[in-house]
């Protein structure tokens, strides 16, 4: 991952377009989450509640990003690690409270969970399309990316947990989707703190000529 530092390894948002991408994907994102926490409340179901903090998490990491757009490559680096640290929070919290679930089995409503996972597919799928186009970058851009990535994966196994609550009855289908997306936070904070360590090592290892990016809009490299 640290090996290639051509154009796309080193975007860092400097871009007004992507910039203004940012902030229509961190509108998306705060609404999602708002939306399927009351849903996943109402609905019983612990796999909208997942997916609702996995909303919370990418506002936060979106607004984040954009607040370190254009700083030291330290600074960025810095930003991606608290990210990498949050989802490992957050996807020790959707496992904790899905291990409590299983020993309070209680049926989420199948019509709730496909309902609002579409509604949410949605929502996500045009937060991919307009980061698409960023998805390789910096820890910082490149976290943006994954989430709004880990988002859409999260959106239709909601959908398809919601098919097999209806189908079996059961309240299985919904923990399994959660555990699943327990992982894909935990994996996705393991791809982004080792990004993010990496860029620290490099600007640690005399990469200061990225420090004065900070009013540049091009990439003029060192290397």
């Amino acid at each position: 991952m640290g090996a290639g530092h051509d154009h796309n390894h080193s975007f860092e948002g400097l871009d007004p377009i992507y910039q203004r991408r940012l902030k229509i994907v961190i509108a998306i994102n705060t609404l999602g989450f708002a939306v399927e926490m009351v849903a996943g409340q109402l609905g019983g179901s612990q796999a909208l509640k997942a997916d609702s903090l996995d909303f919370l998490a990418d506002a936060l990491t979106y607004a984040l990003s954009f607040a370190v757009i254009g700083m030291s490559l330290k600074i960025r680096a810095r930003a991606a690690l608290v990210k990498g640290v949050s989802l490992v929070l957050i996807g020790l919290w959707v496992a904790g409270s899905t291990v409590y679930r299983i020993f309070y089995l209680n049926q989420p409503s199948a019509e709730t969970m496909g309902l609002i996972g579409a509604l949410a597919f949605a929502a996500n799928l045009a937060t991919v399309l307009l980061l698409i186009r960023y998805k390789d970058g910096d820890a910082n851009v490149r976290s943006v990316w994954l989430c709004s990535r880990n988002d859409a994966i999260g959106n239709v196994i909601v959908v398809i947990a919601g098919l097999g609550v209806w189908g079996t009855g059961t309240p299985w289908p919904d923990l399994i989707v959660a555990a699943i997306m327990a992982g894909l936070f935990l994996w996705s904070s393991v791809q982004i703190l080792t990004q993010a360590r990496e860029e620290l090592r490099e600007a640690e290892q005399g990469g200061h000529d990225h420090d004065h990016h900070d009013h540049a809009h091009g990439h003029d490299h060192a290397h």
